[in-house]
């Protein structure tokens, strides 16, 4: 793995002068170690050919203290009529071409995804990309009712995109449930970590408040201080003056952690 840096807008009043952060996965086995770093998959921009990442305010469950909680229970209690079916394929024994399955995909994408962010042409971009190395399909007496593109190398398992069947979402929160029964799978599986994406804004509070087992990775370290997280998620939209080290009120204490 490479690790770059881009220059972002300077602030010479604070002394903040931003980069955003990237990596370069070089080889497939090296994702365990950019996800414990941080770094989430990027595919915003269709021209690059190599499999980038940037680095974020991820959320990942620790699957040595997952347990349920009752809002889990109480989900799944109302989703046991459907009986659904769990299966996991390697993404090479899996047909991306089939009409059905991108039609599907693009019917979720076109009613969920703001400002046409996916796109036929982006979906099938995203899901040639080496990363997304799994499909998890969930299934109910022979009915589609999801797919998960899941990166699962090693220990770990990133939940990448979702696509559900809505006629299922307000009824039986199938959002939810798929994104609980993907974390149980792989706790079952013996895997460590299951990586959720970003966690920033109030929209992001539902993966905090449904799961036990939470971190953040906070730009140093993985944080379990869920109290905190909801702090930030709350506030993400409010301008702050300068970077939150520099706000900080006891700085070396800050840096003495480290």
């Amino acid at each position: 793995m490479k690790i770059f840096f881009s220059e972002n807008q300077p602030d010479y009043s604070t002394y903040t002068f931003n980069y955003a952060i990237y990596c370069i996965k070089e080889a497939q086995n090296e994702l365990p170690k950019i996800y414990e770093k941080g770094f989430l998959p990027y595919t915003g921009n269709l021209k690059i050919a190599a499999d980038i990442f940037y680095l974020a305010r991820s959320l990942r469950v620790n699957l040595e203290r997952f347990t349920d909680t009752s809002e889990n229970r109480r989900i799944n209690r109302k989703i046991t009529d459907l009986d659904i079916q769990i299966e996991v394929h390697k993404k090479t024994d899996f047909d991306i071409e089939d009409p059905e399955f991108i039609a599907f995909c693009m019917d979720y994408a076109g009613d969920r995804f703001s400002g046409n962010a996916m796109t036929e042409t982006r979906l099938k971009y995203v899901l040639n990309k080496e990363t997304g190395s799994h499909i998890l399909t969930f299934t109910s007496n022979g009915e589609t009712l999801g797919y998960v593109l899941a990166g699962l190398e090693g220990n770990s398992l990133q939940y990448w995109y979702a696509f559900f069947n809505q006629a299922y979402m307000k009824s039986h929160s199938l959002g939810k449930w798929m994104m609980w029964r993907t974390i149980h799978w792989a706790k079952d599986n013996g895997l460590a970590y299951v990586y959720l994406g970003t966690c920033y804004g109030k929209h992001s509070l539902y993966k905090v408040r449904d799961h036990k087992g939470l971190e953040f990775f906070d730009g140093s370290q993985w944080n379990a201080d869920a109290k905190l997280l909801k702090e930030l998620c709350k506030t993400d939209a409010e301008p702050i003056e300068k970077d939150r080290f520099k706000l900080l009120e006891n700085p070396d204490t800050f840096i003495a952690g480290l």
